[in-house]
């Protein structure tokens, strides 16, 4: 059952009146003090946060240094050494701290010996502050930068690809995660809230879409970070959460897009927040409150955030042979409500506790953007439900720190709860073989339930100049998935014209239904699904690790990190798993001067198994005695290994089976169609690897320089290479031949002939194409990235800029990526779907008068892989050698290519957006203000081919013909569009 966002705001208020629990972030920050030359030993250093009363003293080591921790993310620190007898004050302030991150911050004091009268110095902070702790490659935005600038809808995701070795992404189905870091498929990033796991396990991408409202920072970690962070051989992005303080602060905002009404025009469709599709008769409504602030002053603090959104879309119904032309409405609503609670409960304990809901409902109502013959009788709603509710406990004791957390977190995801889950579909074709109407329901099942617990202990300590970090976790995933086809049955039926003109005299318009179809109808196929199940497995992912962070001398850093992982579902088919996934971490930082630091570093990374991988495995196996006799065959050939378990490897996974000529209505149900389920040939069954599934794994080199500069300026470089091995795929135990085709003689193999040469001959209740995923793919990349930053400081423009020219080589793309001739993979060795040979993002703010701000954020971006198609018009047919596997659909856009053409060879034009942001502040009184404001996305409405997020299928980069051959424009990013908005903020 969903709750109503109300019902949700109770859930949080109620676990919220559980203060004795623990969960939030916490940080830490290191204070290196410097004379002119040498560190400063047994100066003490003063840390407070006014915003939660906070005060910490330490004494610095023999190498200058003061470390405090645990600390909260909550306020801003400042950083005091008092004036002395040698030397004058120095301070630092404005320090905002991320979750699960050691900030650094750098003191230089001015002996009084060497000037006469008396000096404050200051420090330097923000974003241009040196990391001078490790080598670890990330970017951060807050919340001030993120507020500042045109974003999409509060869309956190639609701010990521401004940080470096971030792009948009192109996925395999509408929903895919929109974001991609170094390249990789956007699957295979990690997301973590306060350092805790909020990963949709089944495919990828974030249970609970954190809203900017809730944003304190995000920062990405591209490469060499901490061997805290496991299960991703790619990256992470880290979102801390705001957090109450001793001040009451909040916000209450209205964000409008009028749309197509003010929007610029555009031929294509576009996507809403979810990835799907939308066009005529858009608009977007959003609303969100927050508030924080102290139910015990100097002790007890909440933060709530609430936010809602409501898309209309119009669909236009059309099949002009039944006299339909009509406009179809639909709704998309999301809901995202968050409690914090902080708790100190005296100097050496505290505790937090985080609970977020998320309730996001798409509907497809029908019809299409452009026109469909969908009507709303086979409509349906997705669901994505989210709930996370997140503990820690802290524990400081000297030179000593200790957290404790829990996690349980649920997920729930139904792809398409029907209208009509009682109803049959048909999907009636016109006597010239148009498609007329689908009509009663969307003909398959997909609901899946993720119910997740984590468990995290870690300790720090220090020694001497060493600071050791050790930690364990446990996620322990249940999943439960009801899938296959409809047990209602599925007909296509073909109409006479007499029958068409029947159809249409009825005038039942958009209300057509099933039973409106003659009951004489030709029917020339009927579908039912043979095994509906409820089916899953638990995934339990182990980890440990150990970390040394070296204070070598007082410019040289160095850590050691090692990390241990284990993943239950490695085992696949076979009797254990991958138990060799030992991470060695290396890093270097030494401080050139007091302004400059140099770093390198080498680390191993593991990703988990994709919990799809096993569940597709499941569904699409079979036990049926043709199918078991075809692996049989298989293992007397050597193709599988001798020792195959068949039972382990094996499932009776859903069944679905044909019957041409039956009844209209009247064709068997899913009870009495079961004598087929022993002999219905299948074109595709999968198995799991009875060889398991090696995690894959990343071996990253990473080497950088940073420079700070007078006046709010940081330079730096990072030079990245990572080797990525064991990467997932489709192997076809099963194949045809290898048929190259010779591009000055093509000559078309049919499925017949292609099937003859299959090794396990097709039989009753076997399947042409015997699938398993092979963990055995590789990608190599290489980045540079340049960014050069400015803080606003005291004058009156700030600016990023971000430069990044890289390359990334892969022969799979995704979990279900096959190679298009016979399991070749290595002439599948190319440019990555997501590669970007040049990505230029660059944000400028300007204040040009008290109250105002204008940004302009620009995204410059090389063109994205074409992958190059046959012409069926020429040979006939797109699957030229006949295996049958020769197919673009939403999910994996596999294909045969070209003759003679290479993998992803073609690139398409480059894209250019850029996005203003107008914001005028209205001061109430010294803490209240009113702000309106306007953004404009793609302000020079410039038409892009290539770089916005999409669907592969969908997209511009599946093209028909030659390499440099003229390209089809079938999409292009958003043309002008408008977002308004208005917020109080306190």
């Amino acid at each position: 059952m969903r709750l109503a966002p109300r019902g949700a705001v109770w859930i949080i208020a109620t676990l919220l009146s559980l203060a004795a629990r623990p969960a939030a972030a916490q940080a830490a920050l290191e204070v290196t003090v410097f004379d002119e030359k040498q560190p400063v030993p047994g100066i003490e250093v003063l840390v407070e946060n006014p915003a939660t009363a906070w005060t910490g003293r330490q004494v610095t080591d023999t190498e200058g240094r003061a470390r405090f921790a645990p600390l909260s993310t909550a306020g801003s620190y400042s950083v005091r050494v008092a004036e002395s007898a040698g030397f004058y004050e120095a301070k630092a302030s404005g320090l905002v701290l991320r979750s699960n991150f050691e900030r650094s911050v750098r003191l230089t004091l001015v002996a009084k010996a060497t000037v006469s009268e008396a000096v404050t110095v200051t420090g330097e902070s923000g974003s241009t502050e040196l990391n001078a702790v490790n080598a670890e490659v990330s970017a951060t935005l807050d919340n001030r930068e993120i507020e500042s600038i045109a974003v999409e809808g509060r869309d956190l995701t639609r701010v990521l690809y401004r940080l470096p070795n971030v792009t948009q992404a192109t996925g395999f189905y509408p929903e895919a995660p929109n974001v991609s870091i170094n390249g990789a498929n956007s699957l295979y990033t990690n997301y973590v809230i306060d350092g805790l796991d909020n990963n949709e396990n089944f495919l990828g991408g974030q249970k609970f879409a954190v809203p900017t409202g809730l944003t304190q920072q995000v920062t990405v970690l591209t490469s060499n970070y901490s061997a805290e962070f496991g299960r991703t051989s790619n990256g992470i992005f880290n979102v801390t959460t705001r957090s109450g303080s001793n001040a009451w602060h909040g916000e209450a905002a209205y964000l409008t897009r009028p749309g197509p009404a003010i929007d610029a025009s555009s031929p294509y469709p576009q996507r809403d927040l979810s990835g799907n599709e939308v066009k005529n008769g858009f608009e977007r409504q959003q609303g969100a409150v927050a508030l924080g602030g102290p139910i015990v002053k100097d002790k007890t603090f909440f933060f709530l955030d609430a936010e809602i959104t409501r898309d209309h879309k119009d669909n236009l119904l059309s099949s002009p042979e039944l006299g339909v032309l009509a406009t179809v409405p639909g709704d998309n609503a999301f809901f995202y409500g968050s409690g914090k609670l902080d708790q100190r409960w005296n100097d050496r304990w505290t505790s937090s506790l985080r609970v977020d809901v998320g309730q996001v409902s798409i509907e497809q109502q029908g019809g299409g953007v452009e026109g469909g013959v969908t009507f709303p009788s086979a409509g349906n709603t997705q669901y994505r439900d989210s709930m996370l509710a997140a503990g820690k406990t802290f524990y400081a004791g000297r030179d000593f720190v200790s957290e404790t957390a829990f996690q349980y977190s649920r997920f729930h995801w139904n792809y398409a709860d029907a209208v009509n889950p009682a109803s049959p579909q048909t999907t009636v074709i016109g006597p010239t073989g148009e498609t007329l109407a689908v009509l009663g329901n969307p003909g398959s099942v997909f609901d899946d339930v993720e119910n997740t617990i984590q468990i995290q202990q870690k300790v720090s300590f220090r020694r001497g100049r060493h600071s050791f970090k050790l930690g364990a976790d446990l996620v322990s995933a249940d999943f439960s998935l009801v899938g296959g086809g409809n047990v209602n049955g599925n007909y296509t039926v073909v109409l006479t014209q007499e029958q068409v003109d029947a159809v249409r005299a009825q005038n039942k318009g958009a209300a057509l239904d099933v039973g409106d179809i003659p009951s004489d109808a030709r029917v020339v196929d009927y579908n039912v699904e043979l095994r509906p199940a409820a089916f899953g497995a638990r995934q339990n992912l182990w980890g440990v690790y150990a970390e040394d962070q070296f204070a070598a001398t007082g410019r040289l850093s160095l850590t050691l990190g090692l990390r241990y992982d284990y993943d239950s579902l490695s085992k696949g088919g076979s009797d254990s798993g991958d138990t060799n996934n030992i991470a060695v971490r290396l890093a270097a930082n030494y401080q050139l001067d007091e302004r400059s630091v140099i770093r390198a570093g080498y680390g191993i990374f593991f990703d988990k198994v994709v919990y799809s991988i096993y569940s597709d495995a499941l569904q699409q196996s079979s036990r049926a005695s043709g199918f078991l006799s075809q692996l049989q065959q298989l293992i007397n050939l050597g193709i599988l290994p001798a020792d195959t378990d068949l039972l382990s490897t094996t499932f009776n996974g859903n069944l679905s089976a044909d019957y041409p000529g039956v009844d209209y209505l009247h064709g068997p149900t899913s009870e009495e169609a079961q004598a087929r389920s022993e002999s219905t040939l299948s074109l595709e069954r999968r198995i799991l690897n009875p060889n398991g599934y090696p995690n894959p794994m990343s071996q990253q080199f990473m080497l950088g320089y940073q420079r700070q500069f007078a006046g709010g300026y940081l330079f730096a470089i990072d030079l990245i290479h990572a080797r990525t091995d064991n990467l997932p795929r489709l192997f076809d135990l099963n194949a045809p031949a290898p048929y190259p085709i010779n591009p000055e003689d093509v000559v078309v193999r049919t499925p017949a002939q292609a099937d003859a040469t299959r090794p396990a001959p097709i039989q009753p209740g076997g399947a042409r194409s015997i699938i398993m995923t092979q963990d055995a793919g590789i990608a190599r990349y290489w980045s540079a990235s340049l960014n050069m930053h400015k803080d606003r400081r005291s004058d009156r423009y700030a600016w990023r800029l971000s430069y990044t020219l890289s390359q990334l080589d892969n022969d799979t793309d995704d979990i279900n990526f096959r190679a298009q001739d016979s399991n070749n993979f290595a002439s599948e060795y190319g440019p990555s779907i997501n590669d970007r040979r040049h990505v230029v993002n660059a944000i400028a703010w300007v204040y040009p008068t008290n109250g105002l701000s204008l940004s302009l954020a620009a995204l410059l971006q090389s063109g994205q892989p074409i992958n190059r198609i046959p012409d069926a018009r020429l040979w006939g047919t797109t699957d030229l050698n006949g295996d049958g596997q020769s197919y673009s659909d939403a999910y994996d856009g596999n294909s045969d290519r070209w003759p003679g053409a290479s993998r992803n060879s073609d690139r398409l034009p480059w894209s250019y957006v850029f996005d203003l942001a107008a914001v005028y502040d209205f001061r109430l009184g010294r803490t209240q203000r009113i702000e309106l404001r306007a953004d404009v996305f793609n302000l020079f409405n410039h038409t892009n081919f290539s770089g916005y997020s999409n669907n592969a299928t969908q997209s511009n980069q599946i093209q028909i013909g030659p390499p440099g051959g003229p390209i089809v424009e079938k999409n292009a990013g958003p043309p002008r569009q408008f977002q308004f908005g208005v917020r109080w903020v306190f």
